[in-house]
């Protein structure tokens, strides 16, 4: 485990001259609330190690010599953006194995699939949702930890051969470079709307109203306890109970400690109180309705994207989803499509969207 500034400085130095590294993070989104990255695994062709960023280490060097390398990871995306946000992070160069494995029309796209695959292993999932902020990690955790990037540079070759051999290594760029440059986006919550949580448009305007106001004192909760906020109360318990208390009835789950019931019974008895001039409105976007000519579009479009996907023993989604192909029917300018996919269903000349960036 790399902790200190001296063992970071040997890593960087022994990184320096390569040309790839495999990588991988762990974070603790699933037991605090403010995420945090807590371990970044690295493999080369002659070892693999653990850095421990919740160590009191600058890790600045290591992102900046991590910036010229070709980079291996699976599943980049939350990999990236986690980067992203601890700082500058400025690598480019990323190979991502489940990019390539979907574009070489594997059909199981996990990791652990992928290596009992092609190296004959069996990787271990039991650390999967471990606290990866405690430490020590058990030895049980870092085993899982190495694993995770162990085999990605053998296996990083053998889709880049693959690729190559069936003229898909463009598409695999393109696709590549507009993950990174979504990757780079910061997501941002939207806080007027984030209580409108799956269930939230089924209930009436009252209904709404409650579980608003008990979706936000559930997030404060979450947020001083440093907790994710299922662990103060889940999505299905705030649906129920926003329900049952405008009808009167009031059933909160059994398991609350007296501060957090009683802090709940007094914002539950605020949230019947607001009167119904305040309570939510949904607003519906009309959705645009679709000419018989763009129609007729979308439906030339996925028989030229189906019979092309069975050609190339590709899922028709890979190709491009329903979604794409409608915004691509309806508006000739839009990026839904990347180049390589407009070139598969005839579209090339239209425009040069879809270049990946």
């Amino acid at each position: 485990m790399i902790a200190d500034a001296r063992q970071l400085s040997e890593l960087i130095e022994r990184l320096s001259p390569l040309p790839q590294i495999a990588i991988d993070t762990e974070a603790d989104s699933l037991h605090s609330y403010f995420e945090k990255l807590c371990l970044i695994q690295i493999s080369t062709e002659t070892e693999d190690v653990l850095v421990d960023p919740l160590a009191e280490v600058d890790l600045r060097p290591l992102y900046e010599v991590l910036g010229d390398k070709r980079l291996i990871l699976h599943g980049a995306d939350y990999d990236l953006r986690l980067f992203n946000r601890g700082g500058y992070f400025p690598a480019t160069d990323i190979f991502d194995t489940m990019i390539a494995a979907r574009l070489c029309g594997y059909q199981e796209l996990g990791l652990a699939a992928l290596v009992s695959r092609h190296f004959d292993v069996n990787l271990s999932k039991a650390s999967q949702k471990a606290n990866w902020a405690l430490r020590p990690l058990s030895e049980q955790m870092l085993d899982y930890a190495i694993s995770d990037t162990k085999y990605l540079l053998p296996l990083a070759a053998i889709l880049e051969k693959e690729l190559r051999r069936l003229e898909r290594w463009e598409w695999f760029i393109e696709s590549r470079d507009r993950l990174v440059t979504a990757a780079r986006e910061p997501r941002k919550r939207d806080e007027a709307q984030a209580w409108r949580i799956s269930g939230s448009a089924a209930l009436s305007p009252r209904e709404q109203s409650i579980l608003r106001v008990l979706w936000q004192w559930r997030d404060g909760e979450a947020s001083a306890w440093d907790r994710p906020a299922f662990h103060v109360m889940g999505n299905a318990d705030l649906i129920r109970i926003a329900a049952e208390a405008a009808g009167g009835k009031v059933n909160p789950p059994q398991r609350m400690s007296g501060r957090r019931r009683k802090s709940f019974d007094v914002v539950l008895a605020l949230a019947l109180e607001i009167p119904e001039s305040d309570w939510p409105v949904t607003v519906r976007v009309p959705r645009r309705r679709a000419t018989r000519e763009q129609m007729d579009r979308v439906e030339a479009l996925k028989k030229i994207r189906d019979a092309a996907a069975t050609t190339l023993a590709l899922d028709p989604s890979i190709l491009a989803p329903r979604s794409a192909l409608e915004a691509a029917a309806f508006d000739p300018e839009s990026p839904a499509l990347m180049r390589w996919q407009r070139e598969l269903l005839g579209l090339a000349a239209l425009t040069g969207h879809g270049d990946g960036g």
